[in-house]
């Protein structure tokens, strides 16, 4: 469902209005930052915005969860996409053959949460190594066996619906690499990382950005290409004046399926706003404005995946006796954006809204005896009034 919410932003900028230290007197002065109508910069009269290595990272992972659906692609092939090398034709678009930026080198790789921490950066990597390679070996060779508890294959959704390819587990590890990107990737790179103090203001980049120095070569400081990499991991493939949502396989379409339920309708545009004001605020210096607007996208994105954690699971919970296709579908998604919780950021802190500890406790859950096949409704709603007790929302209101 495609929603163009974003048109009625365009009638008014939104201004805010804070008090700041003159830095030549230290006087207390106003100090308005006012954001434009659309995500619009310019110097010189030419556009200070650039975003291109997000959305070919985005467009890598979109060729990658397709082949991993695809029985005859080789676990070479699939790594390829994943930990692209410059020149290798790993993909349909020539584009990205040539680039030398790759899904695995951003993968749990934000400074605030992996800088320091290369032990679990490196078993959050392993998991997505393992999760193709099992694709690979384990449900390719089973693709039309009929899959039962312990052995993998297909199941078709009840009423001639689709053919879903799981595990053993009963886990599609298509929808494990998919999901669990959204915060692996996506996420982790914007909450904590292009969002953070500690990229935002490294070196002289506050500096440079208060004399209005660019990059070089570039007609952007660098702060202000810092902000515009954390946006084009929800926006790279939309449109950044006009996001209609919905544009691909990754935050842009969950944010989207969070705005379409009435409970939490607003939240896209809640998204957008403090993406256009913390940008506004970079090129007005004021820092505070700028971080005020970081915390609240961390609390928004944050909240997104929560939410589809809780729907996964409720829904599962739901076809869990009279369709179990249907149900591990369900369960499969919501496993990849339980994963993804790890990466989420609250507000004030360097903290996500659920440890890896946390998270791995979640999957055990999931994946106990024989996973999906296993599971019970009293775990499911054990686990999915767990996250939502971190959030302001219920369980009954992300799962319907």
């Amino acid at each position: 469902m495609k929603k163009a919410f974003l048109g009625l932003l365009a009638l008014a900028a939104f201004t805010f209005t804070s008090c700041s230290s003159d830095d030549d007197g230290g006087n207390v002065v106003d100090n308005d930052v006012v954001a434009p109508a659309t995500y619009t910069f310019s110097r010189n009269g030419a556009t200070t915005v650039d975003y291109n290595g997000q959305t070919t990272r985005i467009q890598m992972g979109e060729e990658l969860i397709t082949a991993l659906k695809n029985n005859t692609a080789t676990e070479a092939q699939l790594d390829g996409m994943f930990a692209h090398v410059e020149g290798n034709n790993d993909f349909s678009n020539a584009d990205l053959n040539a680039s030398g930026k790759s899904i695995r080198s951003k993968t749990a790789a934000s400074s605030d949460y992996f800088s320091a921490n290369s032990t679990d950066a490196n078993a959050i990597k392993a998991d997505f190594d393992s999760w193709i390679a099992s694709q690979v070996s384990e449900v390719f060779p089973a693709w039309t066996n009929n899959a039962t508890a312990g052995n993998a294959g297909q199941l078709q959704e009840a009423g001639g619906g689709s053919t879903r390819y799981i595990s053993a587990k009963g886990l599609e590890y298509n929808q494990a690499v998919n999901k669990g990107l959204i915060g692996a990737l996506m996420a982790d790179q914007m909450l904590n990382n292009y969002l953070s103090t500690s990229v935002l203001d490294a070196a002289t980049n506050r500096a440079d950005n208060d004399a209005g120095t660019v990059a070089d070569g570039k007609n952007y400081t660098t702060m202000e290409h810092k902000w515009d990499e954390a946006f084009g991991y929800l926006y790279g493939t939309d449109n950044a004046t006009a996001p209609t949502l919905n544009e691909d396989s990754f935050l842009n379409k969950y944010l989207a399926r969070v705005e379409g339920d009435t409970d939490f309708a607003g939240i896209a545009s809640d998204v957008y706003e403090a993406f256009k004001l913390g940008r506004a605020a970079i090129v007005a210096k004021n820092y505070t404005v700028r971080d005020q607007q970081a915390d609240i996208i961390r609390e928004k994105i944050s909240t997104v995946i929560a939410v589809r954690a809780v729907y996964y699971l409720q829904q599962g919970k739901n076809n869990l006796a009279s369709d179990k296709a249907s149900a591990f579908h369900d369960l499969s998604e919501g496993f990849g954006f339980i994963y993804s919780l790890q990466f989420t950021r609250k507000p004030g802190t360097n903290a996500p809204y659920f440890t890896k500890a946390q998270v791995d406790g979640f999957i055990s859950q999931l994946m106990t005896g024989n996973g999906f096949w296993d599971v019970t409704p009293a775990t499911l709603d054990e686990i999915s009034d767990t996250i939502s007790a971190e959030f302001s929302f219920t369980t009954a209101q992300a799962g319907s």
